[in-house]
């Protein structure tokens, strides 16, 4: 069937695509409490302007995301993590 534009029916054309399903890092490692002083890990969950990653993006659960940024606050307080990475030229 043809619509207004000439084309053909818009489901015979469609691709689907399948996401990768993401999972949550904390969950699969069974890490119950994440801690501040491992910065190395909480610097994955953030970006390069020292926004927070959300969930969505990251993979990570809603219990372990709300650990993250409580670390991630913490880390940043006691100068293990910056607060915003400085402007390059």
């Amino acid at each position: 069937m043809k619509n207004y534009r000439g084309s053909t029916d818009s489901k015979q054309n469609k691709k689907y695509y399948f996401n990768k399903k993401k999972y949550c890092l904390f969950c699969k490692d069974k890490v119950k409490l994440i801690d501040y002083k491992n910065y190395r890990i909480l610097q994955k969950f953030t970006l390069e302007t020292g926004k927070i990653m959300p969930g969505r993006v990251s993979g990570v659960c809603g219990y372990h995301q709300k650990q993250l940024t409580k670390a991630i606050k913490r880390a940043r307080h006691m100068a293990l993590l910056k607060f915003v990475e400085p402007k390059r030229d």
